[in-house]
């Protein structure tokens, strides 16, 4: 035996003892695809803090804590598309997220800022909103698991009403207001945004706005004209800068920049459907020879 041994070449033997070890492969999805159902929670978590930080009476990082879940709620879709991690776990997920942050946590909010004021009464516009966003959100998975129904192409640049982000934003107006006219020392302006009736109308006509079935522009397609390209830069560069300054004054005026949007959004849709339905008249029907 030990002359065997000693008849092995040196450098089979050196092989032999450095063989590479093979990697133990775990079962399960790779981190990439984790990344949106992890910004998706952060969201959640955010509108469940800005409740609570409402009940402690501090109102503006309520606020600011709802954008955020605003701001996360429109990366997690689109990193979700980029890294090809679309689920329907992630669907779900980011829709009963969407409902705590756009739906209850507004709610919420101006219910303990303002609307507590009106006694019993007072929480029935919140609670209008909270259902109205359940709505939409129940509407959206239902089409999901129906399946898309078949739209003209003219409409897929369109919402059918407004998103949840977008009414919870504009909801919350009234909040931002009165804060901004705060940190100006316009106590009276302050107050008088502030109140119920006010908070209340305002918070009935975001909820009907997100059931409702108005076209929306979608932003996802949306093409600029070259003339109106340096216009929206130095737009929205002026923006930004306003968002830094003042930002309470840079959201609320960004409410009311949307609602105010929203007319000409339904005269778009109605122009492509003119146009789409004189296209489809003027076609020459078959030759009957």
């Amino acid at each position: 035996m030990s002359e065997e041994r000693e008849a092995r070449p040196p450098a089979l033997a050196s092989l032999r003892r450095f063989r590479p070890r093979t990697r133990p492969r775990f079962e399960g999805l790779s981190f990439n695809r984790l990344i949106p159902n992890i910004l998706t929670m952060l969201g959640l978590c955010a509108g469940l803090v800005a409740i609570r930080a409402a009940i402690e009476d501090r109102f503006a990082l309520a606020a600011a804590l709802i954008v955020a879940a605003a701001v996360i709620d429109g990366l997690d879709g689109r990193l979700a598309r980029l890294l090809k991690a679309t689920s329907r776990f992630g669907a779900e997920f980011d829709s009963l997220a969407d409902f705590l942050s756009f739906g209850v946590a507004p709610a919420m909010v101006l219910y303990l800022w303002s609307m507590q004021d009106l006694g019993p009464l007072g929480f029935v516009p919140c609670l209008l909103f909270a259902v109205c966003s359940a709505l939409r959100l129940a509407r959206f998975n239902a089409s999901l698991d129906i399946g898309p129904a078949p739209k003209p192409a003219y409409a897929y640049n369109f919402f059918t009403g407004v998103p949840a982000p977008a009414g919870a934003g504009c909801a919350l107006f009234p909040l931002f207001g009165a804060l901004a006219f705060s940190e100006w020392g316009w106590i009276n302006t302050g107050l008088a945004i502030r109140h119920p009736v006010l908070v209340g109308i305002v918070l009935v006509v975001c909820g009907v706005l997100m059931v409702s079935t108005l076209p929306t522009w979608s932003f996802k397609n949306f093409r600029v004209p070259r003339a109106a390209v340096l216009p929206l830069l130095l737009g929205a560069g002026l923006y930004v800068a306003l968002l830094v300054a003042e930002p309470w004054a840079a959201l609320a005026a960004g409410g009311l920049i949307y609602l105010g949007m929203l007319p000409f959004s339904v005269r778009s849709y109605l122009t492509l459907k003119r146009e789409a339905e004189s296209l489809y008249v003027q076609e020459p029907g078959p030759d009957p020879a």
